[in-house]
């Protein structure tokens, strides 16, 4: 489904990504995983082409991306759904127009159409009856789960996850690890998320990427992260400090 090759991106004198491949199959579940900083939402935004590599390609489903019309990615991206860190639901904007803002936006779908739609999406990820409701008036959880029924609204073939558990408590987490999970499996799409956590990354993922140092540096289910040999990994995997803690 994904192919990056040879991904390169600077910001000035800063080089982000540096010769980064990653293969990513179809119906997949892939966690890209590394520290604060190290670029992992900068990937993310150009496998669905909102940044363009220096060099290198992002090639989806045979398509290189990367060379691709401004009008054409346009059409690309509604094979995309997108859940963003802090959910960006529009503050001005009910649940109902926040969901089916895509829907209202590309397609001929009637009113009653649309709202039949945001509340199927709404159901699936555990939220009835909250259509009129503002973001203000939403729990953190809730507005991820929001953000999450406005991901799968157009049926995407690729869902990309930005960090979603961050900004909620450790029980609401879980329960977005189990939704990601279970709407990957049902609606059988490509799930590729970003993610400093691992609980969620454990959870979720079929296979695990580590980014370190501009690359990627081990792809691997999850029981062979766990079991890695890498001295980075494990202690990324484990949240052990790099060295002895000075005392001051």
């Amino acid at each position: 489904m994904i192919e990056i090759k040879d991904l390169n991106k600077k910001f000035g004198d800063h080089q982000v990504l540096e010769g980064l491949n990653l293969e990513i199959d179809t119906g997949e579940s892939m966690v890209i995983i590394g520290r604060s900083g190290c670029g992992k939402s900068v990937l993310l935004k150009h496998i669905i082409g909102i940044m363009r590599p220096d060099s290198g390609s992002v090639v989806i489903d045979g398509t290189d991306i990367t060379g691709m019309r401004s009008r054409d990615l346009d059409k690309l991206r509604m094979d995309f759904g997108m859940l963003f860190q802090g959910a960006a639901l529009f503050d001005s904007l009910s649940v109902l127009e926040n969901v089916g803002f895509r829907l209202m936006e590309y397609t001929d779908m009637s009113l009653e159409e649309i709202k039949k739609r945001v509340a199927e999406c709404l159901e699936m990820v555990g939220l009835y009856g909250v259509e009129h409701l503002k973001p203000a008036e939403l729990s953190g959880g809730m507005k991820k789960r929001v953000g999450l029924a406005r991901a799968i609204s157009m049926s995407p073939k690729i869902i990309l996850f930005d960090e979603p558990t961050t900004g909620v408590d450790p029980i609401m987490g879980d329960i977005i690890n189990e939704l990601i999970r279970y709407l990957h499996d049902k609606l059988k799409v490509t799930s590729i998320t970003v993610t400093h956590d691992m609980k969620s990354a454990y959870k979720i993922a079929d296979r695990i990427a580590m980014l370190y140092d501009k690359h990627i540096i081990e792809v691997g289910t999850p029981e062979e992260i766990k079991n890695s040999e890498s001295g980075i990994v494990r202690q990324f995997i484990t949240g052990a400090a790099e060295g002895p803690i000075t005392k001051r």
